[in-house]
């Protein structure tokens, strides 16, 4: 593969339309598809072409990106009957990094490797500012040798490691979200406790900067609870998703995960109260519901 790589990028979402624009105008040759084709025409702007199928977009690619929404959804597009597997090229790669479950990712590896196609599963974390701005972290599993030739793609869109086998990345991801969905609802209720009590919410924010309590979390997500802003960047159905299949995994390693159970049953009645679309930070609205505050 040169330095500059064809790159047939799959899901341009609230993420991987920023992903492939970074890509696209750092000099690679970047040819996009998203299932709703509008949502990838605004790359056109950065120089990507846009696709009208998904083989069309990966085929002859050095590099396939799949960034949908899950592991049906990768499935789908990878192993399908219009998958693009069968029609990559012998010694491409293909990167997954969409939020997976493990054993979903260990299956791709095998049937790409199968393929002579080189695979790793590299989910991020970092939302839409952390894709906008090159600086998520990205978990990678899979191929080693890959990973070191890919490392200057990687580095357009933040830091990446490379942690284990093809499923470890996406092991990864869940540890991830797992301690994202707790500590959020921790804030949740650090914030609304101290607010409760008559204390300016703000200023605690303000108060536990540099401490041990200290986090991106507390300072941003915090932020944004107190001024009303669920805007999304992670939405509540995907934490959702995340957390319930961290418990399920866990549950297969006979690991108790109750901090987790809880953020699940927090993420359940957002969404079964039709906030499932809000940003993950609407914690803070559930808690206020559950204490009657609203």
């Amino acid at each position: 593969m040169s330095a500059q790589r064809s790159i047939g990028f799959i899901g341009t979402g609230i993420m991987g339309l920023h992903m492939a624009r970074r890509l696209a105008e750092a000099g690679h040759r970047v040819t996009a598809w998203n299932r709703t084709k509008s949502k990838a025409v605004p790359l056109k702007e950065s120089g990507a072409k846009i696709a009208d199928s998904v083989v069309e977009a990966a085929k002859g690619a050095d590099i396939a990106i799949v960034m949908v929404s899950d592991g049906p959804a990768s499935d789908e597009v990878i192993l399908g009957e219009s998958g693009i597997l069968e029609h990559m090229e012998d010694g491409s790669a293909l990167l997954v990094m969409s939020s997976i479950p493990m054993e979903t990712a260990a299956a791709q590896g095998e049937a790409a490797l199968a393929r002579g196609i080189r695979y790793l599963d590299a989910p991020v974390s970092g939302g839409e500012p952390g894709a906008r701005d090159g600086k998520l972290t990205i978990m990678a599993g899979g191929d080693a040798g890959a990973f070191e030739e890919l490392r200057p793609l990687f580095k357009v869109l933040g830091r990446s490691t490379h942690v284990g086998p093809a499923g470890t990345g996406s092991l990864a991801k869940l540890a991830n979200q797992v301690i994202v969905g707790n500590t959020i609802q921790t804030v949740a209720e650090a914030l609304l406790l101290a607010q409760s009590g008559g204390a300016d919410p703000a200023a605690v924010i303000e108060a536990l900067k540099g401490g041990f309590a200290d986090s991106p979390i507390l300072q941003n997500h915090g932020k944004r609870m107190i001024d009303g802003n669920f805007e999304p960047g992670g939405r509540c159905h995907i934490q959702l998703k995340d957390t319930r299949t961290a418990e399920e995994l866990g549950s297969s390693f006979g690991v108790v995960m109750p901090m987790t159970g809880q953020a699940h049953e927090t993420f359940a009645n957002l969404v079964e109260n039709g906030q499932g679309n809000l940003d993950h930070n609407a914690a803070y609205l559930d808690l206020r519901r559950r204490c009657g505050k609203d």
